[in-house]
């Protein structure tokens, strides 16, 4: 079944362009002949290479990085599904506007510049179990939001964050309606949620994505089962690929709209490397179904783009390794 939302995301994706593939065999050649012994830095040459193909230059570095953290309330916090009240979105959005909170610390100290856009705080969605979290209209206000932001960057590398309380509720939903199975394998505790209110939580999961229609595309079930931060971050992964910006993906709740976009669209992910896993049951789940090995796996579970600001540094010194380093041939030796 396909919707005007899938149609819409599906117009745009179309035009995406593909990575520079003379790019990436120029520094995966190079990685193959610098001083080193074959294979010693595999994964971070990968990674170089991967780089190098989206920056579109046989020189990758990562010199402007940017982080955006999207905030938005959702109906159903209501619930009872998350440890911490819905206030708290709030409170946090402010601590982020103001520097003091952690996605804002981390980003100072990897060099990134901090963007925070609120995306729906104090205009909760509707409640999952009995209703769209979105109308079409705010569909569209949220995901041109997400495109917005990232054009108002210029940046050479990208993590997107977000923060909402009882956004991995969605999250969760989002993925068991992409991808079937019993909604205990996506749902997880959270901001740590005890055994009971962990089971009342897969129920309300599972109620949301029985709610929607059998054979709903990927985007309409992001419309109906997700949140406006989630649909921005899906519109700011859009526009990260149709500007050829790489991205560091964070946690289950960014990974989940990102699953919708590849889920539409085959490759619209190929631009983004998976920053680190959580321990959310979800998010080992989803990474899987993408094909994509997280760079750390730290059981990070805050969100606000921190697991990928984490591994941000590890882009640059996979880019350093290669580009900085002196070929055997250049260094006047033979392998």
């Amino acid at each position: 079944m396909t919707s005007s939302m899938d149609e819409f995301v599906a117009g745009i994706l179309s035009a995406a362009p593909e990575a520079d593939g003379a790019a990436h065999d120029a520094v995966a050649t190079r990685a193959s002949n610098v001083l080193r012994p074959a294979g010693a830095l595999s994964r971070l040459d990968a990674v170089a290479a991967w780089l190098a193909s989206w920056q579109r230059t046989a020189r990758p570095a990562v010199e402007n990085p940017a982080v955006i953290v999207f905030a938005a309330d959702h109906g159903v916090a209501a619930r009872g599904v998350s440890a911490y009240p819905a206030e708290v979105t709030a409170a946090m959005l402010r601590a982020l506007r103001e520097g003091v909170a952690t996605a804002a610390a981390l980003a100072r100290a990897v060099g990134a510049e901090l963007r925070v856009v609120d995306a729906g705080v104090g205009r909760p969605t509707g409640d999952i179990t009995c209703e769209p979290a979105l109308t079409v209209e705010r569909f569209r206000e949220s995901f041109d939001a997400g495109r917005a932001a990232v054009r108002e960057l210029a940046c050479d590398l990208l993590v997107v964050g977000e923060m909402g309380i009882a956004n991995t509720t969605p999250a969760a939903a989002v993925a068991a309606g992409l991808f079937g199975g019993p909604a205990e394998q996506w749902t997880g505790r959270g901001t740590g949620i005890d055994e009971a209110a962990w089971r009342h939580k897969v129920s309300v999961v599972e109620a949301a994505r029985a709610r929607v229609p059998s054979g709903a595309g990927p985007i309409e079930i992001l419309r109906q089962l997700g949140g406006s931060e989630l649909v921005a971050i899906a519109g700011a992964l859009v526009e990260a690929r149709l500007r050829s910006i790489p991205v560091v993906l964070d946690g289950f709740v960014v990974t989940s709209p990102a699953a919708a976009l590849e889920a539409l669209h085959p490759g619209a992910l190929d631009h983004c490397i998976a920053g680190h896993r959580s321990p959310e049951p979800g998010h080992t789940l989803l990474l899987e179904k993408l094909g994509k090995e997280p760079l750390l796996d730290l059981d990070l579970r805050l969100g606000e783009g921190s697991g990928a600001l984490a591994a941000l540094p590890l882009v640059g010194l996979a880019a350093a390794a290669v580009v900085e380093v002196a070929t055997f041939q250049e260094w006047g030796l033979t392998r």
